[in-house]
Parts: structure tokens; sequence; C-alpha cells
């Protein structure tokens, strides 16, 4: 979208800014942005629901979590209502955000073993105090320059028997029919491919980059993890969606407008405009025919005892 997911529909992944790496990082203003961020988080509440329970499943209770990349604590606070014995660590790159995760935490009760800890990924994990038993890193190693290295950097961080559970991938999540009625049929699988270019040049541009093949499962063996497993879970809001899915789509398709208008032709370009119109009412604000179907990757892995 208009951060550097690789995804339309989805502005922060596990909901964070995860540092500053990126060519758009510096001039993003994420308190502002921390409502939005959050509101779409908890859209995606269910399906990270579903991917913590298969988690809790294949695993003894951890001690301590850290969430990397946490954002506003969403992810973070769901992993501590997962794991009621274990103690989380949120780290991000944005204080603004972190503080808003420890309000989020304190809120939901769970303040008294929640932590979080400010800094640039993968080096603020050296701060740790203790070794981790899960690292969740839902959407924040695609932010690295050298992804294989910041899953060694992950992998370093784990304790004997630990995992890593990496989200990364996934499919392009959809709210429209293949025809709306107005522009040319097909307009979301444009943007993908529109996104697809900026997506690349955004990985360019950071510092350090290194090409990789994006074969999650053989990169966490390449650094002497075990990969234990890989599932999709499904977020499935058919239409008439509910308000949120409906304000969710308007905003992050606002973003898609914003990073990657120009390069649109104009018949799309129009199209996305009338779709972003709120007095328009073929426009996401009022069409009955909007849905949203997200698709999310978890890839786990195990450091040796």
């Amino acid at each position: 979208m208009a951060h550097d997911h690789h995804d339309q529909l989805d502005q922060h992944g596990s909901h964070g800014s995860h540092g500053r790496h990126g060519h758009d990082h510096t001039d993003l203003d994420w308190a502002a942005m921390a409502p939005m961020m959050e509101e779409q988080a908890e859209l995606y509440t269910p399906l990270y629901e579903r991917a913590m329970a298969w988690l809790a499943k294949r695993q003894t209770e951890p001690g301590l979590i850290v969430d990397v990349g946490s954002g506003p604590g969403v992810g973070s606070c769901l992993l501590a209502e997962t794991f009621p014995g274990a103690r989380i660590v949120a780290v991000d790159g944005s204080e603004p955000l972190l503080e808003r995760a420890r309000e989020r935490a304190d809120r939901l009760g769970f303040g008294d073993r929640f932590g979080t800890l400010a800094g640039e990924l993968p080096g603020a994990l050296d701060d740790l105090d203790y070794p981790a038993d899960l690292i969740w890193a839902s959407w924040s190693l695609h932010h690295l320059g050298d992804q294989r290295a910041g899953i060694a950097a992950f992998a370093e961080r784990l304790a004997p028997g630990g995992t890593l559970a990496l989200l990364e991938g996934s499919l392009p999540t959809r709210c429209l029919p293949r025809d709306i009625g107005i522009g040319r049929p097909g307009l979301q699988a444009r943007l993908d491919a529109v996104h697809e270019d900026w997506f690349t040049e955004m990985r360019a541009a950071l510092p350090g980059t290194v090409d990789v093949v994006e074969d999650w499962p053989a990169l966490l063996a390449s650094v002497g993890l075990k990969h234990t497993g890989t599932r999709s879970f499904l977020l499935d809001l058919p239409a008439p969606t509910t308000d949120r899915a409906r304000h969710v789509a308007v905003a992050t398709l606002t973003r898609i407008r914003e990073a990657v208008g120009e390069r649109l032709d104009a018949d799309d370009l129009a199209t996305l405009d009338r779709l972003l119109d709120p007095d328009d009412k073929a426009s996401i604000h009022h069409r009955p025919d909007v849905f949203f179907l997200a698709a999310r990757t978890v890839h786990t892995a195990v450091r040796g005892v």
C-alpha cells in the first residue's frame, strides 16, 4: 500500500512502523496514522486470533514473547491474551506507537506483563534482557534490506527450542468485484501490478538491500532454524460488509491513491477517484457489493536445543 506492505489493502501488516528504512518512512507522522492503523488491526483480529491459536497448539507456554514491529500493539495484546503466562515485549521504531501499545495493554489488563522497546531492527533486539521463547514477526522483515540477515538476527535472539513465527508474502486483499460497473473491469488487479513495481522500488532503496528468492521456509532453514510448519488464515467479510471494513477500505485505497496515483492511467485514476468520493453513489462509501477478503501466511521455525 502507501507504506511498504506487499498488499494493496494493508497499511501496516502487523501494524508497526518497524523502522525508518524505506524511502517514505522519514516523513510519516506515526502518531497521526495510529488510529487508522489500530482500526485496521482490529478488523484483522479474527484472522490473527486463529493464527495465534494455531501457534499455541504447537508449542509449550512461552515465558517471553517478542512482537517485532508491533505498532500500536493490537497484535501484541492478542499474544498476551493467547498466552496468559507470558511476558510480552513490543518492539517498534516509533515511540508514539509504542506509547499507544502500552495504553492498550493497560486498558486490557495486561500492563503488568507488558513492556516495550524502541529502536531500529534488528539492532533493537540487542537490548532484550533474555532470549525469546517466541518471536512474532508480521510483515516487519521486508523493511530490512538484507532479509536473510534479518532472519539470522531474529534467530540469534531465540532461546533454545524457541519459535520464530514469520508472516510474509500472502495474497493481495480484495474488496471489490472484478467488474464494478464503472471504468474498465479488473481495477484491483491493475492496482496490484502497479503496487508490485512500487514495492520492488521500495525494497531496492533500502540500505544494504540484497535480492533473495523469497522462499521463506528455505530462508529459515538457511540460518540454522528447523522449519516446522506453514499455514494460511482467512479473513472473509462478505458483501454487504461491515462499517469498519468499509471504512478501512476507503482509508487504505486513499493511501494507494496518494502513493501510486501518478502511475495509473487516466481512466483508472478517474475510477479510483469516484470510488473514494463520498458524494458518488458508486463509491466505496455507498456501494452494496463491497466485501473484504484477505489471506495471511505464517511460517514457523524452531531453534535447536
